[in-house]
């Protein structure tokens, strides 16, 4: 596999953990506060054992704003699916246009130096 895919794919795999750490919890709002940030730093941990690795190897192909741009776009991409496919939410027109413009930035990002 070619190295610059794999910090891409640690970063998507990572954000998933984190996705559902951050609120996947929202299905459960009868259970106690406690329980579900202890469940939620325990679903944390295994995303930091992707991410973690991801920044430093893919630090030596992306340059340190790429790689931060990098992740938040896979957060918003895993975020949306998981905001329908999991809580059941709509998404609608001024999230993807919003959406649009965090891609637009990220485009010039990497876009390099005008």
């Amino acid at each position: 596999m070619a190295n610059y895919l794999k910090p891409i794919l640690l970063l998507c795999a990572s954000n998933i953990f984190m996705t559902f750490a951050w609120y996947g919890h929202l299905k459960f709002t009868n259970k106690p506060l406690i329980l579900v940030i202890v469940v939620s730093w325990l679903i944390a941990f295994f995303e930091y054992c992707l991410a973690v690795p991801a920044n430093r190897m893919g630090h030596g192909i992306y340059s340190a704003a790429e790689l931060k741009t990098i992740q938040e776009v896979i957060t918003l991409s895993v975020f949306a699916g998981f905001s329908v496919l999991y809580l059941g939410e709509n998404i609608t027109i001024n999230h993807i246009i919003g959406f649009g413009f965090i891609c637009l930035g990220a485009f010039f990002v990497f876009k390099g130096p005008f």
